[in-house]
């Protein structure tokens, strides 16, 4: 079941755990939401505001993050360098 929630307002929301896998999230407002534990495979996050959220433990394997802003975001452990986070280095 694909769940459509594209443009959604869901600041500060608590998702900690939710079953999000292969969700619409395209352009979702999702500042200081708690998303920890959150099952997002492949789930389209692309072009989201996810600035503050808390990803930690989430599940993020094939999920679409292209154009995202993800300042101050906390991620899984051992997710490794955003893109963002390579191009500021290099500019330094």
């Amino acid at each position: 079941m694909n769940k459509n929630l594209a443009g959604s307002d869901l600041r500060d929301a608590n998702l900690s755990g939710a079953d999000l896998r292969n969700a619409d999230l395209h352009r979702a407002y999702l500042h200081d939401a708690n998303l920890s534990g959150v099952r997002l495979f492949r789930a389209d996050l692309s072009g989201a505001n996810l600035s503050d959220a808390d990803l930690e433990r989430a599940n993020l394997s094939g999920a679409d993050l292209r154009g995202a802003n993800l300042e101050g975001a906390i991620f899984p452990e051992g997710y490794g360098k955003l893109p963002t986070e390579t191009k500021n280095k290099k500019e330094k």
